[in-house]
């Protein structure tokens, strides 16, 4: 299964530990039979409201593949880490290229002959008494 994660991490984390957090959570991944395959740091970005009182936080989006039980225990992981403030794993799927067409339906012209269509016609009469 593809998925990706979005998590932010605390601004007052310096940047060699910060590195080593991301590392480790591809790490994590790779240990469980997944596979990264991209990883991208947006940066020190505001936050919409203040998380743990902290106006900013920094984001970082990683693309992987994994079997379906791994996205519980990395947000086991994750809970535990007092440097992560908020974390979002979201399944990616696919769309199918090979989707067959709708059948279609035989010419509904035979059909129509038989039915009449509703109007002024086919409305009853009023009698004038």
């Amino acid at each position: 299964m593809d998925y990706e994660l979005l998590y932010i991490i605390d601004t007052s984390l310096e940047e060699e530990a910060r590195t080593a957090l991301i590392t480790r959570y591809n790490t994590l991944i790779e240990q469980h039979e997944g596979k990264v395959d991209k990883v991208e740091e947006w940066g020190k970005r505001r936050l919409a409201y203040l998380v743990d009182d902290k106006p900013e936080g920094y984001y970082v989006l990683v693309h992987f593949s994994a079997p379906q039980t791994f996205p519980k225990e990395m947000e086991r992981v994750m809970e535990i880490d007092e440097n992560v403030m908020r974390y979002l794993i979201t399944r990616i799927e696919h769309k199918r290229a090979h989707v067959k067409p709708p059948q279609q339906r035989p010419a509904a012209q035979d059909q129509s002959a038989d039915v009449p269509e509703p109007g002024i016609e086919a409305l009853p009469q009023q009698t004038e008494e």
